[in-house]
């Protein structure tokens, strides 16, 4: 991820790992808050209280701390 002040940009590699652990492309996100709200929305998708639905959801917010550390 590159940040630019309160801005972001996902690298090809990013926005192609997080298709494949969602099946959604993260597409207009260029904030946080973006990233925050693909996250959300991947989530509400993938919904439900099963383990492989709890085991998605980690992975979906592991994915989102490697960004947040990368940037």
């Amino acid at each position: 991820m590159i940040r630019l002040g309160t801005h972001i940009r996902l690298t090809r590699t990013e926005v192609d790992r997080l298709f494949r652990l969602t099946d959604i492309e993260p597409v207009g996100v260029r904030t946080r808050d973006d990233l925050d709200a693909y996250v959300a929305r991947c989530k509400a998708h993938y919904w439900g209280q099963s383990r492989d639905t709890q085991f998605l959801h980690w992975l979906i917010e592991r994915e989102r701390a490697r960004l947040d550390a990368a940037a």
